[in-house]
């Protein structure tokens, strides 16, 4: 079902895009990459994948394509990019695990990231805020953050986030609550 962005600028639906790429349209596939990479990332870089995040976005698109025919259209493309991306993170941390790797490293937002017009203060308000927020997110537990996320900075619906995450669409509403709750515990403090 296209998005209501898309009807209304006559963009082709995911569907559309991954039928056209399977009768060997490459730019089709560009054109699903372009759409859903920076979302990908996103996700990506909030469940802990702190290095690599480009390298995972592109295993996951490399994966998704190569695996295209099992993707029976169910869920959203993107939600089943996000599933992708969550395993691969997982495989990774499991085998940095087996290494004796596994140190937790932090990606820094870049100024590129926001567009704003904001005076000084609001500079040092926003930044602070940030700094609050990404601190309490950090304290969640990863399921909790890896649910927050996409529900909050990718508006997924909750049935959409228990596909990504494996879970039950109760078990996604309950770490979403929680979630809520410690960050506003956190917040508060």
């Amino acid at each position: 079902m296209p998005t209501l962005a898309q009807a209304l600028s006559d963009e082709p639906s995911d569907l559309e895009l991954i039928a056209r790429w399977k009768s060997g349209d490459q730019r089709a596939a560009t054109e699903l990459v372009e759409r859903h990479a920076k979302a990908v990332a996103r996700f990506v870089a909030s469940v802990g994948a702190r290095v690599d995040v480009d390298d995972l976005v592109q295993d996951t698109f490399a994966r998704a394509f190569a695996s295209l025919d099992s993707f029976r259209g169910e869920s959203s493309l993107r939600t089943w990019l996000f599933t992708i991306a969550r395993r691969l993170v997982l495989d990774r941390r499991r085998s940095e695990r087996r290494r004796g790797g596994g140190a937790r490293m932090q990606v820094e937002v870049q100024d590129a990231d926001a567009v704003t017009e904001y005076d000084a203060l609001d500079a040092v308000v926003a930044d602070e805020a940030e700094r609050r927020m990404r601190e309490a997110v950090a304290h969640l537990t990863p399921t909790q953050r890896e649910v927050f996320t996409l529900r909050v900075a990718e508006g997924l619906s909750y049935r959409e986030i228990a596909e990504a995450v494996d879970t039950t669409e109760g078990a996604a509403r309950v770490h979403y609550h929680n979630a809520m709750r410690a960050v506003k515990e956190f917040l508060d403090d």
